[in-house]
């Protein structure tokens, strides 16, 4: 998927390092995580990829809009957050 600079930068302020996300799916036949995984955003890159550290010991991209994930909790705040869905197709609990 494809996203132009403006939206990667949203991304980036969305989902900085440190913020602990929940999959909810994943559709990747090669290399599928388990819905329900945790794991922590390690950055996000130029086209919008979340890279993630799962707590499984996996590191894979999460794809906003291709896969679906929760956020748990972000660095500046130890308080789930809690938002109605948002651009890019994610579901946000």
């Amino acid at each position: 998927m494809f996203f132009d600079y403006q939206k990667a930068q949203r991304m980036k302020e969305r989902y900085p390092g440190g913020t602990r996300i929940r999959l909810d799916s994943m559709d990747d036949p090669y290399a599928p995580i388990a819905p329900g995984t945790e794991g922590t955003v390690n950055f996000v890159d130029d086209i919008g990829t979340l890279h993630c550290t799962f707590d499984n010991g996996r590191t894979l991209g999460v794809v906003p809009g291709e896969d679906s994930f929760s956020v748990l909790s972000r660095p500046e705040s130890s308080e789930p957050e809690e938002s109605p869905s948002e651009q890019f197709g994610m579901k946000m609990e």
